[in-house]
């Protein structure tokens, strides 16, 4: 296949890239603006083996159209967007043009030049903040989308564009994955997050372990959770990247859906800065801050759905695991 990878020299989608180069024969093109993104990562992953990479933004739609017309492709992994929580609060017109808008010009183009497989990179920012009771086992898809916050809100704009242009073009599908929270880095360690001012808790923490920051900050320890802190579902970034290359090969045979990519546990931020100062050997300084706008209490994913139905099986599902890689890697940059 040919394949347009969107926001493929960002964190997530260079993991993508890279198991894309590696273990397929699919003809790569990358496009990113750079803006979150580091060419020094397309300069890595051509070492595997040589694709097209075009630094270009995805508001620029005319010239996207011009790729389109000359490239023929069969499928779209899109990640390109904006994805700061408390910056959708102050700037939601950012995340509604970026996220939304063109979202909705690159199904217009899938649909004008016959792009059959859509893979959309959404997050489980559209559930918004669930009852803590009525979490159980994780939060399925079959939970009410309701997000809190413009992020989470434009994500979710976006799946209904994708769902219905399917409704009206059966050619046309996609898969939908609902991301919890993703860290680490690539166990090889050749590529992982270079995020500039990151705000991810375990970026943020291997940061501190190797003295680029003098201390961080836990956002509330108030929570109804069993510490009081936040308690997400942290997935490595190498077992998210699988689950997209599984998608392309589920709508082979199978019809569009949506699916929550998480281990179905939850940690907490104080279980997750104790975990890196036990992989790191270093105590680094935590303080407690107010919570931030828009922080949900809990979000644990129930991952059945695609285990089950994808027979997407997560291979580094380990909290000290994750920490170590993105500590390692940290050390590294």
């Amino acid at each position: 296949m040919r394949v347009l990878v969107t926001g493929g020299a960002g964190y997530i989608g260079s993991h993508v890239v890279k198991l894309l180069l590696e273990n397929t024969e699919n003809e790569v093109t990358v496009i990113d603006n750079l803006v979150t993104g580091f060419e020094s990562t397309i300069d890595e992953l051509k070492k595997i083996r040589d694709f097209d990479f075009i630094k270009i933004d995805l508001s620029n739609w005319d010239e996207i159209e011009g790729i389109f017309k000359a490239k023929k492709f069969d499928a779209i992994i899109h990640f390109a967007a904006s994805l700061i929580v408390p910056e959708s609060v102050e700037k939601p017109l950012k995340y509604y043009l970026n996220n939304t808008a063109n979202t909705a010009n690159l199904v217009r183009l899938a649909n004008d030049y016959g792009v059959k497989k859509f893979i959309f990179s959404s997050t489980a920012a559209t559930y918004g903040e669930p009852d803590i009771s009525e979490i159980g086992d994780g939060i399925s898809e079959k939970f009410p989308t309701s997000p809190i916050n413009p992020y989470g809100q434009s994500k979710l704009f976006s799946e209904k564009i994708i769902q219905d242009t399917s409704k009206a073009n059966p050619d046309f599908k996609y898969v939908i994955f609902r991301y919890f929270n993703v860290a680490g880095a690539a166990p090889d360690l050749t590529i992982g997050q270079k995020t500039k001012d990151a705000t991810h808790l375990i970026k943020v923490a291997a940061e501190c372990a190797t003295g680029k920051r003098e201390k961080m900050y836990i956002f509330g320890n108030d929570y109804p959770t069993p510490d009081g802190t936040g308690v997400r579902d942290y997935i490595h970034v190498m077992d998210l990247a699988d689950a997209h290359i599984k998608g392309l090969e589920y709508l082979d045979e199978n019809e569009s859906d949506i699916f929550n990519i998480g281990y179905g546990r939850g940690a907490s931020v104080k279980e997750v800065i104790n975990t890196m100062k036990k992989v790191s050997g270093v105590d680094f300084r935590v303080e407690v801050a107010p919570k931030r706008a828009g922080d949900p209490a809990m979000l644990v994913a129930k991952n059945d759905k695609i285990t089950q139905k994808m027979g997407w099986t997560p291979k580094y599902n380990d909290l000290e695991f994750i920490c170590k890689t993105a500590y390692e890697w940290e050390k590294k940059i």
